[in-house]
Formats: structure tokens, C-alpha cells, sequence
């Protein structure tokens, strides 16, 4: 018997391929320009607040401005070579504030990370207590220092006194006065580095630090061997965040120091606000800042490698 092969009837609707992807090129215009709508404010907004100050700052460098009068002159880079030789001697002070500022807090947090990660009796409490210099403002923090450091009525000097040993004044003196300022920054910076590395060592395998206990190794074996290479990546951008915060940090140098004695604790920031609002020369300031921006720039962009380069390797 023969078997007779039918054809399948014609689609009534076949499908139009092209007005598909007609259509899904619409609604991908759409979606495209609903995303564009969304971000809009927030383009708008970063326009106004990052944008436009950078380049009006730019513009402002180039003219022999100042808050006593409202005309300006156009003066190229003169701004620049008069500020020059005071920027490389305030880049100076910035860069010794930030490396001290950046390398005490974190040898400190460290230390107290592996004190309080160790079966130590009461750390829930210490934890909490050591916490509490992180969340004092910088301002108070400032005070809090300033007042240590007096050398009239201040703690330290008190202490001094009543063991009859001579007071100094720490604030007054060129030598002492950026100790004074790192120390109090330290103070307020190492909790929240000690929080980072804390967690970092709550999440390292116990397995690894029970071997290798009982193969002999010692504490300090156990922290070079076992420990540290899983800190290595998280202190090191820890430490980058920390010296781009010191690199611009202001209120606290302003309020213990202003600056001095002279120019010793005179730093970039200080100097901008010194230039702007004491001598009220705002090309000046403005020629400061585009300095100071490219010095933090060159900090950010090893701050990305670094990283990128940390990415890489896990």
C-alpha cells in the first residue's frame, strides 16, 4: 500500500522576523533612552557639584583674583611659577603627614586585630571600647588633642609636672608639632583599620592555623606563614585609602596647628585655605588646588593599579 506524503498546511500567521526585530530595536531605543532619563539627575547633579568647580578653578588659576575687589587680570601661569616654591615645600609636609598618618594607625590596628582575634577574655568588650575614637568627629578629636598637648594646662604636661620632670611644649616646637598632629590622627584612624583586618582574620581557615600548630610552627611563625599572606591584599588597600584621605585631610592640622610653628606643619590643604581666606588671593588658591589635584591624582591612579593588580591575582 502506498503512503502518500502530505504537506503541512501554510501558517495563517506566519511570523514577520523583520517587524520583530523592528519592534525589539524599539523597545531597545526605549529602554536606552528610559536608562538615559533615570541617570539623568544624577549626571546633572555631578555636573553642577564636580564639573563645573573643577574647570572654574582652572579658569580662576589663570587670573590675578581676590575677594577685596570684583575685577580680575588675566595672567596666565604666573600664578603658578609665584606659588611653585611654596607648593613643593607644603607637598613635602603633605607627604611626611600622610605616610606617618597612614603607617602608625595600621601597624596599631593590626596589632590589636590579632590581640583581640586571640581567645582573650573580655574582647567583645575591648572591641567595642576601642571603637570609640573612630566615631568622634575630626574636630573634636582635634580639641581633644589640642588640650593634651597645652602647655599651660594641658595632660601631658601635668603629668610632667607631677613627676618632676620639665614640661614641653609639643604644639610650639617645629620638631614636635607634626608628632603631635600624626599622633592624634593615628588616634582617631586605627579603629576602623583594626575592623578591617578583624574581619579579614575571622574569615582565614582554622584548619590551616591548627596544622600548622601542631607541626611545630610558633606564634610568630603561624602570623608570617599562615596569616599574613591573606592580609597582605586588604591592609595594602586599606593603607592606599587611608593615605588618599590623609593626603587631603584639613580640620585636623587647622585646628591644632594652624600650620605652624612657621611653615612645619603647613600641608597642601592648610595652604589652599590660607591662600583664599587670609590673603584673599583666589588665583593663587585656585593654582594651588589645580597642583593639588594632580599630585592626588598621580596617588588615585596607584591606588588602581594596585587594585586592579590584587583583582588579577585572586
Amino acid at each position: 500500500m502506498a503512503t502518500t506524503i502530505t504537506e503541512p498546511p501554510p501558517a495563517r500567521y506566519a511570523p514577520d522576523t523583520a517587524a520583530r526585530g523592528r519592534r525589539g530595536g524599539r523597545l531597545g531605543s526605549r529602554d536606552r533612552t528610559f536608562g538615559f532619563l533615570l541617570a539623568a539627575p544624577a549626571m546633572a547633579l555631578f555636573l553642577v557639584v564636580a564639573v563645573y568647580p573643577l574647570v572654574a578653578s582652572i579658569g580662576t588659576s589663570l587670573y590675578d583674583q581676590s575677594l577685596m575687589r570684583p575685577d580680575r587680570t588675566y595672567v596666565g601661569f604666573a600664578n603658578y611659577a609665584d606659588i611653585w616654591p611654596d607648593f613643593v615645600d607644603r607637598l613635602g609636609n603633605t607627604l611626611v603627614f600622610s605616610v606617618m598618618s597612614t603607617v602608625c594607625p595600621v601597624l596599631i590596628g593590626v596589632a590589636l586585630a590579632m590581640l583581640l582575634n586571640s581567645r582573650l577574655k573580655g574582647r567583645n568588650i575591648l572591641r567595642g571600647m576601642l571603637m570609640l575614637p573612630w566615631l568622634l568627629p575630626g574636630v573634636v578629636v582635634s580639641f581633644l588633642w589640642a588640650w593634651i598637648f597645652n602647655d599651660s594646662y594641658g595632660v601631658l604636661n601635668h603629668v610632667l609636672s607631677v613627676l618632676h620632670l620639665p614640661t614641653v611644649d609639643v604644639l610650639g616646637h617645629p620638631g614636635t608639632a607634626m608628632a603631635a598632629v600624626v599622633a592624634a590622627k593615628t588616634w582617631n584612624s586605627f579603629p576602623w583599620i583594626m575592623v578591617v583586618v578583624l574581619a579579614v582574620l575571622q574569615t582565614l581557615p582554622r584548619e590551616q592555623l591548627e596544622a600548622a600548630a601542631l607541626d611545630g610552627a610558633s606564634r610568630a611563625q603561624r602570623f608570617l606563614h599562615v596569616s599574613l599572606p591573606h592580609l597582605i591584599g586588604p591592609v595594602a588597600l586599606v593603607s592606599m585609602l587611608e593615605f588618599i584621605y590623609n593626603f587631603g585631610s584639613f580640620d585636623m592640622i587647622f585646628v591644632m596647628t594652624g600650620g605652624g610653628p612657621g611653615t612645619s606643619t603647613m600641608t597642601l590643604a592648610v595652604s589652599l585655605y590660607e591662600y583664599a581666606f587670609t590673603d584673599f588671593a583666589l588665583g593663587k588658591a585656585a593654582a594651588m588646588g589645580v597642583l593639588w589635584l594632580a599630585a592626588l591624582s598621580v596617588v588615585c591612579g596607584g591606588y588602581f593599579l594596585l587594585n586592579k593588580k590584587l583583582e588579577s591575582r585572586s
